[in-house]
Order: structure tokens, then sequence, then C-alpha cells
């Protein structure tokens, strides 16, 4: 695995080549931020089974691990190195920092698939923040200035069906703000790539239900781990790419 922090490019699986541009996913759609954070809270609600952040499970529970060889669906997943960005946004005197991750979600399962991506940050306290949810519009457009290279699609326009073949990839983005100049090691959790579900089982070997009685099922989910060495000084550079693999989260 290359982690020299030259490299953008998060070492994941075998890299897909970069699908070809299509009036399809390369349209650019301008919305409000109100309606991204709607959505986004819409789609992590019918794939993580909670309309906030991940729930926390005490360690009396017994978390499988995935099948060895895939036993559902599952996409090609490739990402890039997270990029810090600062924007003037409504309502601030002072430009913000934001952190972005590219990825592209391409589906070679032999047919379509519905894709709703959920991307969760947990940084170094543990706290979870969902990634694009309360992010200005602004944000977004200049993540897609710098990233003209590739149609980046908007949150509230990728979730949907994914057609088959590398010219039909979506290449999306998760944004989260800034909240510590030191951000360390932290995690991102990308939902929605494969269909493998589990169910949560406790320490009596029963399945795990929720508040309403329903079973706690735990989905496929790729984990990807940075270390960001920069200070208040030199915030942001570089970004080390540590551990990455598949978890049931």
């Amino acid at each position: 695995m290359n982690t020299t922090p030259s490299n953008r490019r998060s070492s994941l699986f075998v890299p897909q080549r970069i699908a070809r541009m299509t009036p399809r996913n390369s349209a650019r759609i301008v919305i409000g931020a109100a309606a991204i954070a709607a959505v986004v809270t819409a789609i992590s609600s019918m794939v993580i089974g909670t309309s906030s952040s991940s729930f926390l499970v005490s360690t009396a529970h017994a978390f499988p691990t995935p099948a060895i060889a895939p036993v559902a669906w599952q996409l090609n997943f490739l990402s890039e190195l997270p990029r810090r960005i600062t924007v003037e946004v409504p309502g601030s005197n002072v430009p913000k920092a934001f952190w972005y991750v590219t990825y592209t979600a391409t589906n070679n399962t032999g047919t379509e698939q519905m894709f709703f991506p959920v991307i969760e940050i947990v940084d170094k306290s543990g706290n979870v923040t969902l990634a694009n949810k309360g992010v200005a519009t602004r944000v977004f457009e200049r993540i897609q200035e710098r990233e003209r290279a590739r149609p980046i699609i908007f949150p509230l326009q990728i979730a949907g069906t994914i057609l088959q073949g590398e010219d039909q990839a979506k290449f999306g983005v998760a944004v989260w703000e800034e909240t510590d100049a030191r951000p360390g090691t932290f995690q991102i959790y990308f939902a929605g790539l494969s269909g493998e579900v589990q169910p949560l089982v406790g320490s009596d070997g029963k399945p795990t239900v929720d508040a309403e009685g329903k079973t706690i099922t735990l989905r496929k989910t790729m984990q990807l781990e940075y270390t960001v060495r920069g200070d208040e000084l030199y915030a942001g550079d570089p970004v080390v790419a540590g551990a990455s693999g598949w978890v049931m989260r």
C-alpha cells in the first residue's frame, strides 16, 4: 500500500478506470443546503436504521465480520485522499474550513442496483458526523470547481439507480465541516456499497432489537482510516492513508 503524502489516491482494491463522462452524470445541479440535509438524513434512516448518527452498541454484542467471498451484490469503489478547502459561506464573516473526499462507485454486478450512500466520519474523540448534512451549497460548488476534471454529482442527485458498466459510474463527494485544526487520526465509513446484511447478536446469542422491537441490522460497510499531521499553521498537510477494509456496521 502506498500511503505517501504525495499520493492522493486511497489504495482500496485494484483501482478502477475512471469512467467516461456522460450527459447523465455530468450535469451541474445547484440545490439548497436544507434539501441536501433532508435527503441525507432520510437516506441515513433507510440504510443504517437511524435518522441521526450511528447508534452506539455495548461491547457485550458480538459484531460479525463480512463474508470472505461476497454473498450479495457489491459495487466497485475507489476514493481519493481527503482534501481541505476554505469557503466563504452565507452567515459567516470569515471563511470556514471543510474536508471532503471524492469517490467513484461503479456497478459491475451484472444488473442495475439501487445506490443510497450513507457516509459517516468518526473523529479522534469518537464523535460521529454525517457527511453532507448541513453543508452550504456554495461549498459543493467550490468543490466542483476544484475537481472539474470529474463530473461530481451533488448528494441529492447521486442516490438512486446505478446502471451497469464503467461508463455509468457515479462520482460523488463526502463533505464535512472542520471542527478541529488538528484532526489527527479519523475514520470514514461508506455504507450502501453492498447488499450484505447481518443481524446484531447479543451475548446471549439472540438478535438485538431496538426501542421499537425491530432487529438491529448491520450492513457491509467500507472503512477508511486517515491521519492528518497538520496543525493550526499548516492545516491539512499532509494526509496519510491508514488501514482500510470491509466491516459490518
